[in-house]
Parts: C-alpha cells; sequence; structure tokens
C-alpha cells in the first residue's frame, strides 16, 4: 500500500469518529477532508486539526513527487517501444512498464510466460497427489516491487471493470475473465489471478513485439 493511501485511510479513520464520512478515491477524500478541516462547526477538535491538515499536506506533498517522477520517467522511456506497449495493458501504467524495462533485462530468458509469473512469485505453490490437484498461496519469491505493482495494477484494473460494467461499456475479454473470477473466488483471489495474467501478457507482448488489445490472453503454459 502507497503512502498516500495510508493518509487517506489514517485520515479517514480519525475524521469517522467525529461523524464524518469519507468516500472512496484519493482526489473525492482530498476534497472532502478539506472541506471538513474547512467548516468551523464540523465537530473536529481544534486540537487536531492542525495534525489532520499537516497529513493532508504531506499528500498533496507525495503527488507532487509522484508527477515529477512520472514526467521523467515518460522523457527517459518515450522512445522505447517496449515500455510503451506494455503501457496498454490493462493495469500497467508507466510506473509498472519502466520499472519492469529497468529490472528485467532480457525478457528471451523466460521460455514461457509462467516461468515469468514464476521469477515474479505470482504462481501458486502446488501441493497435489496423483488424484488431486491442489494450488496453494503464491510463492511470493522474486522481485517484491515488481509484485507488488503489478498487484496494485491488477487492483485498479478490476475497480475500473466494475465501473465500466456498471455504465453500461463494452467489456474486453480480460475484464471480462477478472470480474468472473471475482464472483467466483472473492476480490483478493481475483486481485492476485490477474496480477498472474498480466505478468504472462506482459511476458507475451514483450517477446513477440506486438500490442496487447484487451481480447487475447496469453498462453497459461
Amino acid at each position: 500500500m502507497s503512502s498516500q493511501i495510508r493518509y487517506i485511510d489514517a485520515l479517514r479513520r480519525v475524521l469517522r469518529e467525529f461523524g464524518i464520512s469519507i468516500p472512496l478515491g484519493v482526489s473525492t477524500a482530498k476534497a472532502h477532508v478539506g472541506s471538513a478541516l474547512a467548516e468551523v462547526d464540523s465537530g473536529i477538535p481544534d486540537g487536531l486539526r492542525p495534525t489532520l491538515a499537516e497529513m493532508l499536506g504531506q499528500i498533496r506533498a507525495l503527488e507532487e513527487q509522484i508527477a515529477r517522477t512520472e514526467h521523467y520517467l515518460a522523457a527517459l522511456t518515450s522512445s522505447d517501444e517496449r515500455v510503451q506497449r506494455l503501457r496498454e495493458i490493462r493495469g500497467i501504467g508507466l510506473l509498472t512498464s519502466a520499472a519492469l524495462w529497468a529490472t528485467v533485462g532480457d525478457i528471451q530468458r523466460f521460455p514461457t510466460g509462467r516461468h515469468f509469473a514464476s521469477w515474479l512469485g505470482l504462481t501458486a505453490r502446488e501441493r497435489s497427489s496423483a488424484e488431486h490437484r491442489r494450488l496453494g498461496r503464491i510463492s511470493k519469491k522474486g522481485d517484491v516491487y515488481l509484485r507488488t505493482l503489478l498487484i496494485h495494477g491488477a487492483r485498479t484494473a478490476i475497480l475500473a471493470a466494475h465501473r465500466a460494467e456498471r455504465s453500461g461499456r463494452s467489456l474486453d475479454r480480460l475484464r471480462r475473465w477478472a470480474l468472473d473470477r471475482e464472483r467466483q473466488r472473492g476480490q483478493n483471489k481475483a486481485t492476485v489471478a490477474l496480477a498472474n495474467r498480466m505478468a504472462r501478457i506482459v511476458w507475451a507482448t514483450w517477446k513477440y513485439e506486438r500490442s496487447f488489445n484487451g481480447n487475447w490472453i496469453a498462453n497459461p503454459a
């Protein structure tokens, strides 16, 4: 979880004690916290207001730092076709694509998408017998930072898919698959499953140098 989200969640918990409900979404939450602090009769104790205002300021400072970092990364990777293709994948933005580009190096060293997902620690541990196949939790081996970015990206992609579904917009094959998995197995398992699938799509997109449009899925092998 990012520092920005932690600050927002902390503000949300504190203000809830004073009967102030803060909605989800960073931008919306910031606006509501700012309004509550600006309102004299909001019920927030005077002694607490400076601390909450400082936390809100830290959130805004983090956003400025993120914006500067993204501007730098965009300039650094603007001419790299691999990064631009990876950014087309649902849930993979500039930061994740640049981190993959900088960390992975030669994608050809991974013979399959499963090998790449396993390197990231996103494949399930297997405890199977001759009669039954049992899959446990993901191994969590490999690069922690890249795995975290992919899981956060998968969570964001699922939320975006819900918004698209509610508004009546058509969903591509990957987003339909993610929502079906969420209904079957719950949000957390669906998020990890989508991160695993995203890793395999990254491998296929990078290895075969083709763009991803949401309607083909990487070979699960």
